[in-house]
């Protein structure tokens, strides 16, 4: 007797999992969590300070110090020598020249 209540508790425990398992994958199919939102356009032809804060993924008021701690961190992922691309590892460089102010007009080299 107490082995059928405990093979008809699994048996519903077991239902009820796949139950929530199912609701759960419908909902999350339904509407994906946002992880995070990356930069989705282009470039601009004259970099301005919002696309550089999309650029190094920090805010337009963000202090210098941890402007250069993202530099670091996105050049290490996209540096040239690494894999990366000399486009973008120069557009992440005129991001940084943007926000400590070294823009000279010359851009991006491409």
């Amino acid at each position: 007797m107490v082995a059928e209540i405990v093979v008809g508790a699994a048996v519903a425990a077991a239902a009820y999992a796949g139950r929530y398992s199912i609701q759960a994958w419908q909902a999350l199919k339904a509407s994906p969590p946002r992880l995070r939102k990356f930069y989705d356009g282009g470039f601009q032809s004259a970099m301005t300070k919002r696309e550089a804060a999309l650029i190094l993924g920090v805010r337009e008021s963000t202090p210098m110090d941890k402007v250069k701690e993202a530099h670091k961190r996105m050049m290490i992922a996209n540096h040239p020598d690494s894999g990366g691309s000399h486009y973008l590892a120069s557009k992440i460089n005129e991001a940084k020249d943007l926000f400590l102010g070294k823009m000279k007009g010359g851009g991006s080299a491409f």
